[in-house]
């Protein structure tokens, strides 16, 4: 499989390997996994042990997250993208089989629309190219940004449970709901 999809400001595509060092700068970032479990990695390995498992999301199930890539300076910022959870390793609460969208951005990329830029994109990739009935959401309830970006893209907010000493918002869009006035 090989992504590539553009916005006006980001260019969304495989992770890749050489992406290793940004993907480092990002997941060694205590600020970055404030709302992540708080466990950042610690080794140029971890960094590669994940890019690893991403490029095999896109072998096994077809989708997962995407580098995003600031068009302007061509900078690596993060990730955005599409990722079916399945097994018992990824399930949220009681949530398993599910198609949910995220992002994860370098804190110096933080509050440039970024996150909300790439996520429009990637669900309009989802309802229209994947044809997916419904795409979820999470994020920490302390997660202010998150919280915001998800319902500025339309989720619509569900239910609140916890999960791993610390309270969930989940969302949900579904593929009948897609492309009404977004709150």
């Amino acid at each position: 499989m090989t992504f590539y999809l553009e916005t006006e400001h980001l260019i969304l595509r495989d992770i890749l390997p050489t992406d290793v060092n940004g993907i480092y700068e990002l997941d060694s970032n205590p600020i970055v996994h404030e709302y992540l479990g708080k466990n950042p990695i610690t080794e140029m390995s971890q960094a590669m042990d994940s890019i690893e498992s991403v490029r095999n999301q896109y072998r096994d199930r077809g989708i997962g997250r995407f580098a995003a890539i600031e068009k302007s300076s061509g900078d690596f910022i993060g990730w955005s993208g599409l990722k079916f959870n399945t097994g018992d390793k990824e399930v949220i609460g009681t949530k398993r089989d599910f198609i949910d969208i995220g992002y994860r951005l370098i804190p110096r990329y933080w509050g440039k629309g970024y996150a909300t830029e790439s996520s429009v994109a990637l669900l309009d990739f989802g309802f229209n190219e994947l044809n997916f009935d419904i795409i979820y959401g999470a994020a920490e309830i302390g997660n202010i940004a998150s919280n915001k970006i998800l319902k500025k893209i339309g989720l619509h907010y569900m239910e609140q449970f916890p999960f791993e000493g610390e309270l969930i918002n989940w969302y949900e869009l579904k593929k009948d709901d897609y492309g009404k006035k977004m709150s």
